[in-house]
């Protein structure tokens, strides 16, 4: 007699924690996501990998494929076509071409 009841019971609980387990998970996923904190400060004259990779928002050790792919959301992001910045745009092209190894005199035509 007491199995069924301790049966249900437990039934019962394990409802009750996934109930509250996902009600935790959909709250966790509706939180605004912390911002990035992104490169703060001047362009130097001649511009350096650690601040190709700080424009970037990558390490100077970064893969080309993934440079690439910064290169792209950064670029999307802050496209002249899109309202962005010229100067901007190529100041991006300089770090993809400054991670990359194919830097060419001065870089930007600013």
């Amino acid at each position: 007699m007491a199995t069924p009841l301790l049966a249900g019971l437990a039934v019962a609980a394990a409802a009750l924690a996934g109930r509250y387990g996902i009600q935790a998970w959909q709250s966790l996923k509706m939180k605004p996501p912390r911002p990035r904190k992104f490169y703060e400060g001047g362009f130097q004259s001649k511009m350096t990998r650690r601040e190709a990779a700080l424009i970037l928002g990558l390490r100077e050790s970064a893969t080309p494929a993934k440079v690439k792919e910064a290169h792209r959301k950064v670029m999307v992001a802050n496209h002249p076509d899109a309202g962005g910045s010229h100067y901007l745009a190529s100041k991006i092209n300089e770090a993809k071409d400054v991670m990359l190894g194919k830097t060419k005199g001065s870089g930007s035509a600013f």
